[in-house]
């Protein structure tokens, strides 16, 4: 069982930057997220775009800036739970909650968080008829990790930043990288269209467009692929694993049934005062929520997680007044020993 102060559900910007505000207030947060690793949207779909609202950064990458909160949270030391999907709730008598993955890992806390952006992804499936047959035997929607396509026979599918950045990548991994796209334009970063260009002149990567990948082979494992390129032509390829990368579809899952009240597939939450939901000690910030004048951007993520820790705080230590020091004052002391602070004024007697 994983014991933590807020637990928070969704490994996102808004649900990282909540760890540092927590921090503050010496709260422990673990967080939970389907994907393999933390940052939401900014590292699974488009790491490689810019973002130009957030402030004090005229332009920042989203992996960047998922680099840059994760930076900031270290000294607070959360737990993370990735790979899992945050599947059951069950609220106890002293109105703690436990909350249970897919994978049967509790947690335990007193606050749940949900920050889920969207909601959890799920793959968006070609229209392959077979393609259901061969998950987790050969097909994967998600690179979860590289190295079992070491020395194999890889066909990725797509043509945005994702497919883009695992077939460079995959070049040093895999023995043969091929690149499947219906459209000759990419509509990924233009450093990562180039790379590829690079990689493809010096055979490293076979590209194929305008094609789709049209049947799978293989009795109990892939083995190969049959591509339609350019309307009519039939093009077979010997293949170990056939990766489609279209981009992942948001739904709430088992968020859904938790008795939290929903509208148009966001969670309604008071605004009004700390972004709670219909249930006390549940909230729900970032994208994942809806109240009036709701806009579905980082920053405002931001403003919401540090007004429900100061929420949380209260619920945690009822009988405890938290006075709020400016970090330029207090400074921001870690976890793990470390403290910021501003050097102190020095006085001296002037004779």
């Amino acid at each position: 069982m994983i014991k933590t102060d807020i637990l928070i559900i969704g490994a996102g910007p808004t649900g990282l930057f909540t760890v540092f505000e927590a921090g503050l207030l010496k709260l422990k947060c673990h967080l939970i997220d389907a994907l393999p690793q933390p940052g939401g949207q900014c590292s699974e779909i488009y790491p490689k775009k810019p973002i130009y609202d957030i402030p004090a950064y005229p332009e920042i990458l989203a992996g960047d800036l998922t680099d840059k909160l994760l930076e900031q949270i270290k000294p607070f030391e959360p737990g993370f739970t990735l790979g899992e999907r945050a599947d059951t709730i069950e609220k106890l008598e002293d109105d703690t909650f436990i909350v249970t993955t897919n994978r049967g890992t509790k947690h335990h806390a007193p606050v749940v968080a949900i920050a889920g952006g969207l909601g959890s992804f799920e793959p968006r499936k070609p229209p392959i008829s077979n393609i259901v047959n061969y998950e987790d035997k050969g097909v994967e929607y998600i690179i979860r990790d590289p190295e079992i396509y070491r020395n194999k026979k890889v066909v990725i599918a797509g043509g945005g930043d994702s497919a883009l950045d695992w077939s460079i990548f995959l070049t040093d991994v895999a023995s043969e990288v091929t690149l499947v796209h219906r459209r000759n334009e990419f509509r990924g970063a233009l450093d990562s269209v180039d790379k590829v260009q690079e990689l493809k002149d010096a055979r490293k990567i076979t590209l194929i467009t305008p094609a789709e990948v049209k049947e799978i082979h293989g009795e109990n494992h892939v083995s190969g692929v049959s591509i339609i390129k350019n309307k009519d032509e039939k093009v077979t390829l010997e293949c170990d694993h056939f990766i489609p990368l279209f981009g992942l579809s948001p739904k709430l899952g088992p968020i859904a049934d938790w008795g939290l009240e929903i509208e148009k597939n966001a969670i309604k939450v008071n605004n009004a005062l700390d972004y709670q939901t219909n249930i006390p000690g549940i909230y729900a910030i970032g994208d994942v929520n809806t109240y009036p004048g709701k806009l579905k951007l980082i920053l405002c993520g931001f403003h919401e997680a540090t007004l429900m820790c100061q929420s949380a705080y209260q619920r945690i230590f009822p009988d405890k007044k938290y006075v709020m020091k400016y970090t330029t004052v207090g400074g921001v002391e870690g976890f793990d020993g470390t403290k910021k602070e501003a050097p102190k004024a020095v006085v001296k007697k002037i004779n």
